[in-house]
């Protein structure tokens, strides 16, 4: 079985990111911040809660974390299998 990973999601339509190829080398960020998207998710598999990352990251709010979280799931759960 195929694991989607967080880049090969699509992060267009999500308000709480964006991305600019002059910055962290065109990586999806939480907007108005630096701090790639992927970070939320390899901190998660590491045993970060949610609050701990807001805390490790100043500037990603709880709101922004939740959002990206709720847009993976819903994109993973539209991927065929």
């Amino acid at each position: 079985m195929a694991v989607t990973t967080p880049s090969q999601l699509s992060w267009a339509d999500c308000p709480a990111v964006e991305q600019d190829a002059q910055r962290v080398s065109g990586a999806w960020v939480f907007r108005g911040t630096r701090i790639p998207v992927a970070a939320l998710f390899e901190n998660l598999e590491d045993g970060v809660s949610l609050s701990e990352f807001v805390e490790i990251f100043p500037g990603v709010t709880q709101q922004q974390a939740r959002l990206v979280l709720d847009h993976a799931a819903r994109s993973t759960a539209a991927i065929p299998a």
